[in-house]
């Protein structure tokens, strides 16, 4: 995530019309696939613990809808003090981005998850979720009637003038994808044996499923208004594949090695909105403007690792505080994302 925005904020036009920039661009454009695959995971894991307690499936999806909401909120807000600090163009603060689709996709999946108490109906309901979604975005964005709404609504659909970063159709699919994985993650919670085997199956379908659609994009395509590498339901499955591939890899990664040597990986981790939230000011805003677009691409690599180390000890300093301290009054609004 950060070298993405590193790179396209800072590596100069030259640089980018580079393959390299090109590999680094698609590799770090994983970072938006797995933020939103992540969120639906922590969301399914999150639901199920919280409807072990409360003895009620009903509990558990209002929590996860009151998260939702609060995401949703935050991306508003955050747009606000983008637009504060940075004195963008005042369209910006209507600019559907990260944050807003999550929100929103977290309350969708909320509802679907307590449709059935039937782990098999969940999950055939959520792969429903995740597969309408990803076959609708290229009919969602050829068609003609969403044109009389508003941009900023629009936008919450399809590309709506400078709006829409990131549109509920496909990037909502990725929350509901996640949350199959969390909801076979928690279903192991009890028989640590059955993980070997849900690793290995992650491994098998996703591995199939980048094949299959990596074989399809080369085919006639089923949406002749579709594109490859914006709209494409084949696009949109070989970065899912990709991501649902870390899953084993992080699991075996934290059985292979101490858990110290992990410690500042899990620390950014638990962190992530908050280093969302931070560094996209740090690298786009007009504390950057001296190094936007100046830099070989080498350059903005190193950057890059120079932001990562900085964002960690913002992040550690930030976890002593909160152990000191706690949020009280109308800031206890960003508490989902410092804590």
């Amino acid at each position: 995530m950060v070298m993405t925005h590193v790179t396209d904020s800072w590596t100069n036009p030259l640089a980018k019309q580079s393959h390299a920039y090109s590999v680094l661009a698609f590799v770090g454009g994983l970072a938006s696939t797995s933020f939103l695959f992540l969120a639906g995971a922590a969301t399914a894991m999150s639901v199920a613990a919280k409807a072990r307690r409360e003895g009620s499936l009903r509990a558990g999806a209002a929590l996860a809808r009151r998260r939702g909401w609060e995401i949703f909120a935050l991306g508003l807000v955050f747009r606000v003090q983008a637009q504060i600090l940075g004195f963008a163009p005042l369209m910006n603060v209507f600019k559907v981005d990260m944050l807003n689709t999550m929100g929103l996709a977290i309350v969708a999946v909320s509802y679907v998850w307590q449709m059935s108490a039937d782990r098999r109906a969940r999950l055939v309901l959520l792969a429903l979720g995740a597969t309408a979604i990803t076959m609708l975005t290229p009919l969602v964005r050829s068609v003609g009637w969403l044109s009389p709404l508003p941009d900023p609504i629009e936008a919450y659909l399809r590309p709506a003038g400078p709006y829409a970063a990131f549109p509920l159709f496909p990037w909502a699919g990725f929350v509901f994808a996640g949350a199959i994985v969390g909801d076979l993650v928690d279903a192991t919670r009890t028989a640590p044996a059955r993980a070997i085997g849900l690793q290995v199956g992650i491994t098998v379908v996703a591995g199939m499923g980048v094949w299959l659609a990596w074989t399809a994009s080369f085919q006639p395509a089923l949406f002749p208004t579709a594109s490859f590498w914006h709209d494409s339901p084949t696009f949109f499955f070989i970065r899912l594949g990709i991501v649902a591939l870390t899953v084993p890899v992080a699991w075996m990664v934290e059985r292979v090695f101490p858990a110290g040597w992990l410690r500042p990986l899990v620390t950014m981790g638990r962190s992530s909105l908050f280093v969302y939230w931070i560094h996209v000011e740090m690298v786009y805003g007009v504390i950057a403007e001296p190094l936007k677009g100046t830099l070989p691409l080498w350059g903005s690599v190193a950057g890059t690792v120079a932001m990562s180390m900085l964002l960690y000890g913002i992040v550690v300093l930030k976890n002593r505080w909160l152990e000191r301290n706690d949020l009280r009054g109308p800031f206890r609004i960003l508490a989902p994302v410092i804590r």
